[in-house]
């Protein structure tokens, strides 16, 4: 690819969107951009700092020192990040200031892969290929439950589940950027996919797009 391009990945939790992005990342050599670990960051900042989750003023300036090509996925991946995440994004100035970070993300050259919840209807929508990702809730608690374990860590398989379905139902009816699909993009189910057919067939859906 000779111009910039941009792939949006978008898709509730557990649907393996995260592996998809990397995975065609890697194929288009484009850059790669996990849009949740930059509110992630953000409340990784103000809980290393020890201010309140709901400091509209040290959420901004945090926001605004958020480096994108600096994330670092393991520290920003704990549970409590991800619970504090949540709070702190639904400061409509703090998704202001992250949203246009992602969107110049998106457009430097040679292109990038987003994968989040909002992609393709507000961070990109006029990317060059999108594709919504889904699994059914039990497969994705299933998944869950086997990359804890494999960690070394307790599962329980039914709370996953729980959690998922709580999730996916504020994802859908949150008033900002909700979770659903761009009436453009290609819907991908992963439930009976293992991750290779799963990116044979994302690599296929955006080959699809290029041809067009």
């Amino acid at each position: 690819m000779t111009h910039t391009f941009t792939i949006a990945i978008d898709g509730p939790a557990g649907a393996g969107k995260g592996t998809l992005a990397r995975r065609l990342a890697d194929h288009y050599r484009l850059n790669l951009l996990d849009t949740g670990l930059t509110y992630r960051a953000v409340a990784h900042k103000l809980l290393e700092v020890g201010l309140p989750l709901d400091n509209v003023s040290a959420a901004e300036t945090a926001a605004r020192q958020v480096d994108l090509s600096n994330l670092d996925r393991t520290v920003l991946s704990a549970h409590t990040v991800g619970e504090a995440a949540s709070k702190v994004a639904i400061i409509p100035t703090v998704r202001r200031i992250l949203v246009e970070k992602q969107r110049a993300f998106a457009k430097a050259p040679p292109g990038a892969v987003l994968d989040g919840r909002d992609i393709g209807t507000v961070i990109c929508p006029d990317a060059d290929a999108k594709i919504f990702v889904i699994a059914a809730p039990e497969e994705r608690a299933r998944r869950r439950a086997a990359e804890l374990q494999s960690s070394g860590q307790p599962a329980d398989e039914a709370a996953i589940l729980s959690d998922i379905l709580k999730r996916d139902e504020r994802d859908r009816s949150r008033a900002t950027a909700p979770l659903k699909a761009a009436p453009d993009a290609h819907e991908l189910d992963t439930t009976h996919l293992d991750i290779e057919a799963a990116v044979r067939a994302a690599i296929a859906l955006v080959e699809q797009r290029v041809r067009r």
